[in-house]
């Protein structure tokens, strides 16, 4: 009895302490179908774990094709990942390329508002037949944001990845738009923020639009890309989280 005793306090003191989840959500850019390289689309978050020592810290890739941060949220996706959450866990997350849409229409109705302000529009959704009250782009981001914080998880924003659109020599930048905001919005939680779109539209750059379309991307679209794209932005995500100061996540990165 004794003995038994000892193993107990032992075990309390000495078992071994569980290893953190890096949770991912997005859009298809992030995961493309089930993850697999189906159509030769690979997201950027089926290939990251090549950058952890994944024998210490688990990667959820929870990011699906066609959602916008709002349908994220009205899906159903997000309550399920909130409950998961630990502290000590930690967020990715990178929406925008289908919250440019249209906010009630009878194909898709996934559009956010634009900006990241307070204002709000009601409709009654031709999609779901459901009542809904639709928010901007940089409310829905605070939502995830702030909430995965209160759960004690570190919080990181992706800016949405650059398609494959140049005018000239340079991809096509618009001031006002989802890489900015993602960025404010990642300034206004206290979130670290990766600009992905801007670490890899410099490398689409230096080789231009039609070697860019030759080595990384499907060749379905100028959005998705292919297995090369996808190692080629986690590869800006792992610098985004080498690079960052103050985190922990970075200790999980293999050298």
């Amino acid at each position: 009895m004794f003995r038994l005793l000892v193993f107990l306090i032992l075990g309390l003191f000495f078992s071994p302490k569980p290893k953190p989840t890096l949770f991912l959500i997005g859009d298809s850019t992030v995961k493309t179908g089930q993850g697999k390289g189906e159509s030769d689309m690979w997201g950027w978050g089926s290939v990251l774990d090549a950058k952890f020592d994944t024998t210490k810290i688990n990667i959820e890739n929870h990011a699906i094709g066609g959602r916008s941060s709002r349908t994220f949220l009205t899906d159903g996706r997000w309550e399920p990942l909130l409950a998961k959450f630990q502290k000590g866990d930690y967020l990715i997350m990178q929406f925008g390329h289908n919250d440019d849409w249209a906010i009630n229409d009878t194909l898709r109705a996934r559009g956010t508002i634009k900006g990241i302000g307070e204002e709000s529009v009601e409709i009654d959704n031709v999609i779901t037949k459901k009542h809904e009250l639709v928010h901007t782009f940089g409310w829905y981001m605070r939502k995830f944001a702030t909430e995965a914080q209160a759960k004690g998880v570190e919080v990181f924003i992706c800016s949405p990845v650059p398609r494959n659109n140049f005018e000239g020599n340079k991809i096509k930048r618009t001031v006002e738009y989802y890489p900015k905001w993602a960025a404010e919005v990642a300034k206004q939680t206290h979130s670290h923020f990766i600009d992905l779109h801007e670490s890899s539209a410099e490398v689409y750059e230096s080789l231009g639009t039609g070697k860019v379309k030759e080595l990384y991307f499907t060749q379905k679209d100028n959005t998705h890309t292919n297995l090369a794209g996808a190692k080629l932005n986690a590869e800006n995500v792992a610098l985004g989280i080498k690079n960052t100061n103050k985190t922990t996540l970075k200790r999980y990165l293999l050298k």
